[in-house]
């Protein structure tokens, strides 16, 4: 029930169905938030399915120099776009020296993610202030909707009361459904992983994704979000 069948669009979830005492349902609630690779992946077809789940609103994580059509992305209608409000909310500043020196290396691990917070925080609260203040039925992406996507997802479920091993669990998911895939970006190593490589990855990652879950609070207070952010990115997974 998580996994989202939108044409042309692979590694879609819904956010909802996680187990978390938070919600009098026990998980977190379907139809929230989605999480997904660059729309510009979506046919016409895929944008209808999306409108189908309830999708109202885009926040995209990506620079401004990522985002457009490409060569071999379908064609879709201006009207169909026009249709969806889209935020654009990014979490790097890819200008700035500190992150490019200590986070270029690692862009595909979430051992960047920390970095990320520390170094540019104004711009991870501002990505959060974006989907707190969305309606119900948000698409929240980047271009392959693993890592940057990854790091707010991780964010979001933590908040909610979703458990460290389940985050990383959902973090894995993305890193096997992006494996050697090669339209979502431009350069990713990824794309070229077999399962033995990708089963290395999650071996080695999931630990550092448990542990950025488990200590959620010590990153919502260098990103600099008060109590009635959380409160109501928490909300948005868990409230009637």
């Amino acid at each position: 029930m998580r996994d989202l069948v939108w044409d042309g669009y692979r590694n879609a979830r819904d956010l909802g169905g996680l187990p978390t005492s938070l919600s009098a349902t026990g998980a977190t609630r379907f139809g929230r938030v989605a999480r997904g690779p660059r729309r510009e992946l979506l046919t016409e077809t895929g944008w209808r399915d999306a409108r189908g789940w309830g999708l109202a609103a885009v926040v995209d994580l990506r620079c401004a120099h990522e985002v457009g059509v490409r060569d071999g992305d379908p064609v879709v209608a201006p009207e169909t776009l026009d249709a969806v409000p889209v935020v654009n909310a990014p979490t790097e500043d890819q200008d700035d020296p500190e992150f490019r020196e200590i986070c270029f290396p690692i862009l595909d691990s979430p051992e960047y993610w920390r970095h990320n917070w520390r170094i540019l925080p104004h711009l991870v609260l501002a990505t959060l202030t974006a989907i707190a203040d969305a309606p119900h039925g948000l698409l929240v992406h980047c271009s392959a909707g693993r890592d940057r996507t990854g790091m707010i997802s991780a964010l979001l479920l933590s908040n909610a009361g979703v458990a460290p091993a389940v985050v990383a669990a959902d973090y894995a998911e993305s890193v096997r459904a992006m494996a050697g895939v090669t339209a979502h970006a431009q350069h990713d190593r990824q794309a070229a992983w077999g399962t033995e490589e990708v089963d290395s990855w999650i071996a080695t990652t999931a630990p550092i994704v448990e542990d950025v879950a488990a200590d959620v609070d010590a990153a919502f207070a260098t990103i600099g979000a008060d109590a009635d952010l959380r409160s109501r990115l928490r909300d948005r997974l868990t409230a009637r």
